[in-house]
C-alpha cells in the first residue's frame, strides 16, 4: 500500500469547497445538572474532514448523535444542507439520514447476517424500489471499494478487526451519503491496520466527495486525515485550526493533546 498520500496529507491535501454542508449554532445539551455542550458552534465545508478532539466525556459522541437526531439538544440549531435537524419530525429525519452515513465505533454489524446481507440491509430498508440485480451490483461495488469482495458470504465472526471496520465502512457508504460521521474509526486496531483505514477514508472521500466529522483519540489518525481540528473543551469549541497550527500552540490546554 502506498502510504505517501498519508505522509504528505498536510502539504498536498485538497481544498474543501467553501459552502458549508453542516452549520451548528450555539448548541447546548445537558443531562440533569451535567452540562455536556455549552454554546458550541461549528461549520463544516463541502468535502472537508473535520476531526473533533476532546477528553473522555467531553461531549464528542453527544455532538454527533445530535447531528443525526438521536439526541435532541436543549438549545441551538443544527443545519444540514440548510435544513434544521432539531426541528424535524421522524419522517423528515429518516429522509435526512439517507444523506448522512454513521460509522459506529463498534462497527454495529449484525452477527446473524452474512457480509452481503449486512450490506443489503440499508438498501432494502431505505430504497425499497431497487431490484435484486441492482442491489447485487451495489453490494459488489461497496466490497470492491474496501478490497473485500471475497468476504460476501462470510459471517462477521470470521473477520479480523480491520476487515470488520472495512465492511462497516462499506455499509456506511452503500447509500452514497454526502456526509459521514466517524466515531473512533481506528480504535482497537494495530498501527498498520489503522494506517490502512486512514488511507481508505481518504481514498473514498476523494472518490465520493464526502464531507466528514471524525471523533478520534488516535493522534496519528488525526494527523493523517484532518483538514481541520476542533478541540471540544468545557462544552465549547475551544480551538479551531489545522493539525500543524494546533500542534505548535503554546496554550497548555491545547498542547496536552499533542504531546
Amino acid at each position: 500500500m502506498n502510504t505517501g498520500v498519508i505522509a504528505n496529507k498536510a502539504e498536498e491535501k485538497h481544498q474543501p469547497i467553501s459552502n458549508p454542508v453542516i452549520v451548528i449554532e450555539h448548541l447546548c445539551k445537558r443531562f440533569g445538572d451535567n452540562v455536556i455542550l455549552k454554546d458550541f458552534s461549528l461549520s463544516v465545508k463541502r468535502e472537508e474532514n473535520v476531526v473533533v478532539l476532546g477528553k473522555s466525556g467531553a461531549g464528542k459522541s453527544v455532538l454527533i448523535k445530535c447531528i443525526i437526531g438521536l439526541l435532541k439538544p436543549d438549545k441551538g440549531k443544527i443545519l444540514v444542507f440548510g435544513d434544521d435537524v432539531t426541528a424535524m419530525d421522524e419522517d423528515a429525519l429518516a429522509k435526512a439520514r439517507t444523506k448522512i452515513g454513521f460509522l459506529f465505533q463498534a462497527n454495529a454489524l449484525y452477527d446473524s447476517m452474512t457480509v452481503r446481507e449486512n450490506l443489503e440491509f440499508p438498501l432494502r430498508r431505505h430504497w425499497t424500489s431497487l431490484g435484486d440485480n441492482e442491489i447485487g451490483k451495489m453490494v459488489k461495488e461497496a466490497l470492491e471499494n474496501v478490497g473485500l469482495t471475497h468476504t460476501s458470504d462470510m459471517m462477521p465472526a470470521e473477520l479480523s478487526g480491520g476487515m470488520l471496520k472495512r465492511i462497516a465502512l462499506a455499509r456506511t457508504l452503500i447509500l452514497k451519503p454526502e456526509i459521514i460521521l466517524y466515531d473512533e474509526p481506528t480504535t482497537g486496531l494495530d498501527p498498520v491496520t489503522a494506517k490502512e483505514i486512514d488511507q481508505l477514508i481518504l481514498t473514498l472521500q476523494k472518490k465520493y466527495k464526502t464531507s466528514s466529522i471524525i471523533i478520534s483519540h488516535d493522534m496519528n489518525c488525526v494527523r493523517n486525515i484532518a483538514d481541520r481540528v476542533i478541540l471540544l473543551l468545557e462544552g465549547m469549541c475551544y480551538a479551531d485550526g489545522t493539525y500543524n497550527t494546533l500542534e505548535r500552540s503554546s496554550d497548555p490546554k491545547i498542547n496536552q493533546f499533542f504531546q
